[in-house]
């Protein structure tokens, strides 16, 4: 299969797609279940937070990744497994419940589509190899700490701090043959690492003083240190300047079409997903083109 794949790049890529479209749709789960499961937990180990009234529907029964099956939010039918086949069930239930008739979110086909064909775009570029298995793996969990940041402005240590460990470990096999566009060296990683989280830190804590507001969450220091370990600190300013940028133009969209108020924090983790996303696949590419054309 490896050597099909190494001959055949476009079975690779249509592999890649059709597997990640079932990954979409377990992130999904991830991305609904992953913040009721946290705040479950945190009540649990906070007697003063526990007395205080919860902000989500937390069930008190086993609720995990894996249990309890898939239900309607609407009716409460369980959604059986052809129901549930990802981006296809939506189309052929015209994005309705089968028991009760009400309208599915568009957004699970979306995130399964996404992810997807993110996850076809890695495998394009890169090609079949270790690059590749570690790109998609990055991709996905950018995609799920993107929405949870949405949806809850909260970006989960036990999703970002094992991507800074895996980021710093895979440094350890550079170089490797054929690995030139994504492994970096040990001290640009951990260099990035430091450098990403107290790039971020600092502008936090100087903002904080200047206005006496918080302008940005722990979670995007982290983020940021994660995407340092494992593109290196060479790619941070390319990084924060792409998801500055875009941060900058969607929030001025967002207030200028009456979506969003003024006081209302934007979560800034789905721009620094973004670029950082967009600077592993061509990073290199970007800041080679602009030191020629300022050369």
């Amino acid at each position: 299969m490896p050597q099909l794949f190494m001959e055949s790049p476009l079975l690779f890529i249509a592999v890649v797609f059709a597997f990640c479209l079932v990954i979409g749709s377990f992130l999904n789960v991830v991305i609904y279940r992953l913040p009721i499961m946290m705040e479950r937990d945190w009540r649990e180990q906070c007697e003063e937070f526990a007395k205080s009234p919860p902000d989500l529907d937390i069930p008190e029964e086993r609720f995990d990744l894996v249990v309890p099956r898939s239900r309607c939010p609407s009716c409460g039918k369980l959604i059986k497994a052809w129901q549930n086949i990802p981006v296809i069930s939506y189309l052929v239930l015209g994005g309705k419940c089968a028991g009760c008739g009400s309208r599915i979110s568009a957004r699970y086909p979306l995130i399964e589509f996404m992810t997807a064909l993110l996850s076809a775009i890695v495998a394009w570029r890169f090609g079949f190899g270790v690059e590749a298995i570690a790109a998609i793996g990055m991709t996905w969990m950018l995609v799920a700490i993107s929405m949870i940041d949405i949806d809850h402005q909260y970006i989960y240590d036990n999703m970002v701090l094992p991507l800074v460990w895996v980021g710093l470990t895979l440094s350890l096999f550079h170089p490797l043959d054929g690995a030139e566009k994504l492994f970096i060296a040990p001290k640009a990683s951990i260099v990035g690492a430091v450098a990403g989280y107290l790039s971020l830190w600092s502008v936090y804590h100087l903002f904080r003083i200047l206005t006496g507001k918080e302008g940005m969450g722990y979670g995007d220091f982290k983020l940021l240190a994660a995407l340092g370990a494992w593109l290196g600190w060479q790619m941070l300013p390319l990084i924060i300047l792409l998801s500055a940028v875009v941060g900058a133009v969607t929030g001025i969209m967002m207030i200028a079409f009456k979506r969003h108020e003024r006081s209302a924090p934007i979560p800034f983790g789905p721009y620094l997903a973004a670029a950082g996303w967009i600077a592993m696949l061509w990073g290199q590419e970007i800041v080679a083109w602009y030191l020629d054309y300022w050369s």
